[in-house]
């Protein structure tokens, strides 16, 4: 009996997670008042497009021409929280740590970021400065985070990006991926910045040109709730009305 119970109960479990998840991130989107949304041909497509949208009267508007972006050279993968509840989801690759996969799903915009000491009149804004770095060792208390390396008190991490030394960064917004409850080994260290070309996959970022990642950052650059939602074309078609997506 207590295992037929058990069984049951585990079924039940598994029936609710689909309805959560949709409803956490429907959420997430009808809290939002900005989105930039990524869209790419498949999972393995390395460049996709980036159309910006604003809340108005409770319908998305969309803000400017869509602009070309590359995503990791890997293509995109699931974020893994929505692959372990969602069960319609187990048809395309799950992220990990080092895979060069951008991650696929909905996700906070933070903070803009820049190598400049500061943006003025923006509070969400994070100045690189020669001792900032994100993270990515597993094995680090301070797995996915950005840190300061002179003001931690045990650096305790052998790999991570000294953010300052990379171009990419001269502009950016901090992606709001594994960086809290965090997962060692789901990935790290995910923004949207500069490219190094139009053909060129990153790591796991979304990059774009110099003058498009200004313009993004600029436009994120308030107190208003932005999202990043970033999906091939065919799940984006599949999830849009279900997730509420612009």
């Amino acid at each position: 009996p207590m295992t037929i119970k058990l069984l049951i109960a585990l079924a039940a479990m598994a029936a609710s997670a689909l309805p959560q998840t949709t409803g956490r991130l429907a959420n997430s989107m009808s809290a939002a008042d900005k989105a930039v949304v990524v869209v790419t041909p498949d999972w393995d497509a390395v460049q996709g497009t980036l159309q910006r949208y604003e809340r108005a009267h409770g319908t998305w508007q969309q803000i400017g021409a869509a602009i070309p972006v590359v995503v990791g050279r890997s293509g995109m993968a699931w974020d893994p929280r929505i692959a372990r509840a969602y069960p319609g989801v187990d048809a395309g690759p799950i992220k990990h740590e080092s895979d060069g996969r951008s991650p696929a799903g909905i996700f906070h915009l933070k903070q803009v970021f820049g190598f400049s000491a500061s943006l003025p009149g923006v509070d969400n804004y994070l100045p690189i400065a020669a001792g900032t770095e994100c993270v990515d060792d597993i094995h680090s208390r301070s797995y996915a985070q950005i840190v300061d390396r002179q003001k931690v008190a045990t650096v305790d991490w052998n790999s991570s990006e000294k953010m300052r030394d990379v171009p990419g960064y001269r502009w950016g917004a901090v992606v709001d991926y594994n960086m809290e409850n965090t997962v060692p080994g789901d990935g790290s260290c995910i923004f949207l910045h500069q490219w190094s070309g139009p053909t060129s996959g990153t790591a796991g970022c979304t990059a774009m040109s110099s003058a498009d990642v200004e313009t993004l950052i600029h436009w994120l650059a308030d107190d208003r709730q932005a999202v990043l939602v970033q999906l091939p074309r065919s799940e984006y078609q599949a999830r849009r009305g279900k997730w509420h997506l612009p």
